[in-house]
Order: C-alpha cells, then structure tokens, then sequence
C-alpha cells in the first residue's frame, strides 16, 4: 500500500475518523441512489469499515495521548542502566531474548526467531542528533548481519540523519512507538 494513499492513512489515522467516512458513504447512498441500486453503492463503504476495525485493533493496545506523555516523561527521568532494563523487559514481553552490549556502537542485541537486531539508545538532551551514531550502528548491524533500530528519547533526528535512517532501513523509535513499547512492561 502507498504510503500516502487514503487507506495508509486512514490507517494512520483514529479509527473512528474511518467508521465515520464508511458511515457517511452509507448515509449518501440511501438517500441518493435509486431504490433498486442503494444496496449495491452502500457496499463502497465496506473497504472504510474494515480499515476502521483493523485501525481500531492495532490502537486498542496503544498508550493514550496523556499515558504516552506519562510513559515518555517518566523514561526521562531514569538512569540509563534503568531505561535499558525497562526497554529489555518490554522487548521480552514481545518474544526476543536481549542480550546486553557493552559497545558504542550498540547497547541491546535483539533476537527471534533467528533474526538479530541491534539497539542503540540515546538518552542526551541534545535539540538535535547527527548522523555519526546511526552510521556506527549502521556498520555493527552489518558485521553482525543484523537489523538496526534507534531509539531516540529524547531530541531528534538531524534531516542527514533521518535520511540516512530511512535509507538503510534503521528503524527510529521515539514518541508514541516507544510509549507503546514501555508500555508492554511496568515501569521500575
């Protein structure tokens, strides 16, 4: 699917906003269409309904605006050492056995189902972060025939380092997708 085309973002998107356009199609064509064909046009609001019901699915398990907030604020406020425990009991909550590094380069090693993805964790307050990093976790993914993820708590990504990101598939989390992971583990 495009990732701009109204279905990806309707997915994107609350899952009512979905069920309200299906709605909308139904309500249109039972008070425009002839009586013999209303059932027929009705049936285009199918495809909105089902984008609602999988939206409404994949949301039911995410933190709300203020949990999220909640969840980013208190991750924040801990140690490294404890934020890294926190993000390992999540990931184990979702299968992967974590192991610990204790490199520059990667701080978490990641492992299911014979795949191998290596953590890199930034913590610094800085407004904004470069490129360096996600190029030497970029390089240990690749000796180590991994995958790659950022994790980002707090700041952003440099517009180079966002490229670069997308580019070699390194997947940036921070925000409400790390809010959805620690919100798979209580807090320490």
């Amino acid at each position: 699917m495009a990732e701009n085309s109204v279905f990806a973002i309707l997915l994107r998107s609350s899952w009512w906003i979905s069920v309200v356009v299906g709605a909308v199609i139904v309500l249109l064509c039972l008070a425009l269409l002839p009586k013999d064909i209303r059932f027929v046009g009705a049936a285009g609001s199918l495809p909105f309904l089902v984008i609602g019901a999988i939206a409404a699915k994949r949301q039911w398990k995410e933190p709300s605006s203020a949990a999220t907030e909640a969840l980013l604020a208190q991750a924040t406020s801990l140690s490294a050492r404890d934020l890294q425990a926190w993000l390992t009991r999540a990931w184990q909550a979702e299968g992967y056995t974590v192991t610990p590094r204790k490199q520059a380069d990667a701080d978490i090693q990641l492992q299911r189902e014979g795949k191998t993805t290596l953590v890199l964790t930034k913590r610094s307050k800085a407004g904004v972060h470069g490129v360096e990093p996600l190029r030497a976790l970029h390089e240990a993914a690749l000796q180590a025939n991994a995958a790659s993820a950022y994790v980002l708590l707090q700041g952003e990504l440099s517009e180079n380092a966002r490229l670069f990101a997308r580019d070699n598939q390194i997947a940036v989390l921070q925000g409400k997708g790390l809010a959805t992971l620690l919100h798979k583990a209580p807090a320490p």
